[in-house]
């Protein structure tokens, strides 16, 4: 299909009121309000809007179609508030590429450590070209 989407993905959009296309038998019929609302809801998705927050948004749109003060004050307040999520997800991905990258530091250096006392440890006859290793 044209959008990439499953039909259990369709249902379960029509199932949450997200989507009403038209039937004929068991074929759905989709309008181009339902398209744009389907594109809409999975652009929603990728930014991280909840299915709850579009449903919130496209009941606001059924109300007053051209648009109004409480539409876009809400879609201010849903975009301030995803804004904040997104700069905290940023802050904590960048602590956790923090402590990886001391966490491998850690890592490669204990290695050399461990390959030098090893080396160290090794008797001499193990040395490349004495008669153990020929055994």
């Amino acid at each position: 299909n044209e959008f990439d989407v499953t039909t259990r993905s369709i249902r379960f959009y029509e199932d949450q009121g997200l989507l009403k296309p038209a039937r004929r038998g068991q074929t759905r019929i989709f309008s181009t309000k339902d398209k744009v609302r389907l594109k809409l809801i999975l652009r929603g998705k990728r930014m991280g809007f909840s299915l709850a927050e579009t449903k919130e948004l496209f009941d606001l749109w059924d109300e007053t179609p051209t648009g109004n003060e409480k539409q876009l004050l809400k879609m201010l307040t849903i975009l301030s508030n995803k804004r904040a999520h997104m700069e905290q997800q940023k802050s904590d991905i960048a602590m956790a590429e923090m402590e990886i990258e001391t966490a491998d530091a850690r890592c490669r250096e204990a290695l050399v450590e461990l390959q030098k006392k090893k080396k160290q440890q090794a008797p001499a006859n193990d040395e490349p070209g004495s008669v153990a290793e020929q055994n």
